[in-house]
């Protein structure tokens, strides 16, 4: 056999070299963050991130790291168990955790982890909706102890608000755009009729007003499960039974409602948590969609954001619950499956 002549030898380690050189590299395998509505339609809304552990948030110092270090401890992560109701309070993220039996603050800007409602006075038994006041004071509406718990936003307990006397199964709250009046959601369950909103004065704790009966029509409700206000003060509330959203003015009465049973966008299956936000259009999450249909005042549908999913990655959900918008724009989803809180910013905003 000849041997192969040097100047064939060189030619093909040429063509090999060139041929590794040209080889394109893998791409990475994190996908681009979710945006809201897809394209080809303008984006309005986009991922920004999520909370699942107090370790999103804390930070350690390398005093702390070397401690660890040199006893060998690891540092403990505080997680959600079944999370429902979420609101924000200057970059302060608080969610309400019925099995934990506390509210998770998840303080962004501190970079610090805190468990609100865990000890006497005020320790919470089971807390679902929550909203916060322009002053920084806390409302959580605790469908066992049947009232409303009132702290500070740090987690000072201050006061109660409403009884058994008064209330049934309150499952949220809401203020007045002054703060002065509470609108608690009151259930009711099958055997009572005491399907309603309870008005109270949110300094005194007096009792106001009570709006609705069980029914299904106008000004009233079957289940109502969530409500919010708007910056006119109009009061929304989620009529869970009825798959409907009831609007009312200031002084409790009927102005319009929307949607209807069904399958098809603008309409509910199971609808469940809701906010208010910029321009005052109105974001309801139906737990059955995985979503949050995005509605003008009037009720028209604008956009949804979200789908239903089998992995607890951006944008999927299997068992949404809760929703906060904050003044921002900001929107905070939590999910009571994957036990997350979803984050998006407006795509005109950065940081």
């Amino acid at each position: 056999m000849r041997p192969v002549p040097l100047s064939v030898v060189l030619a093909l380690c040429g063509l090999l070299l060139s041929g590794c050189a040209g080889t394109p590299q893998p791409q990475s395998s994190i996908p681009p963050p979710p945006v809201y509505p897809p394209p080809p339609d303008e984006a309005r809304f986009i991922f920004e991130r999520t909370l699942l552990y107090s370790d999103d948030v804390e930070t350690y110092t390398t005093l702390q790291r070397f401690q660890q270090y040199a006893t060998g401890s690891t540092r403990k992560l505080h997680g959600m168990a079944k999370p429902f109701d979420v609101t924000t309070y200057r970059g302060r993220v608080y969610v309400s955790d019925s099995v934990q039996r506390d509210i998770l603050l998840f303080d962004i800007p501190g970079q610090r982890f805190k468990e609100i409602g865990i000890e006497e006075p005020g320790q919470l038994k089971k807390p679902l909706g929550i909203t916060i006041s322009a002053q920084g004071e806390l409302y959580v509406a605790d469908i066992s102890l049947q009232r409303i718990m009132v702290y500070s936003q740090d987690g000072h307990f201050l006061r109660a608000i409403g009884d058994k006397d008064q209330l049934h199964r309150p499952s949220d709250v809401a203020l007045s755009p002054d703060g002065n009046r509470l609108y608690v959601v009151d259930t009711g369950g099958i055997e009572t009729q005491d399907h309603r909103i309870q008005v109270y004065d949110s300094h005194t704790g007096e009792r106001l007003q009570r709006i609705g009966i069980r029914g299904s029509g106008d000004g009233e409700f079957n289940l109502p499960l969530q409500a919010a206000v708007s910056s006119t003060g109009n009061l929304y509330v989620v009529d869970g039974g009825n798959f409907r959203v009831q609007a009312f003015d200031a002084d409790g009465h009927f102005q319009y409602s929307f949607g209807t049973v069904g399958r098809l966008p603008g309409q509910f299956a199971r609808p469940k948590g809701i906010a208010i936000g910029p321009q005052d259009n109105i974001y309801v999450v139906d737990a059955a969609f995985g979503n949050v249909q995005l509605f003008n005042p009037k009720g028209q549908l604008l956009m949804v954001i979200g789908e239903r999913g089998n992995a607890g990655t951006p944008g999927k959900y299997m068992l949404p619950a809760g929703i906060n918008v904050g003044d921002d724009g900001r929107v905070y989803i939590v999910d009571q499956f994957f036990r997350k809180v979803d984050i998006y910013r407006p795509v005109n905003k950065k940081n």
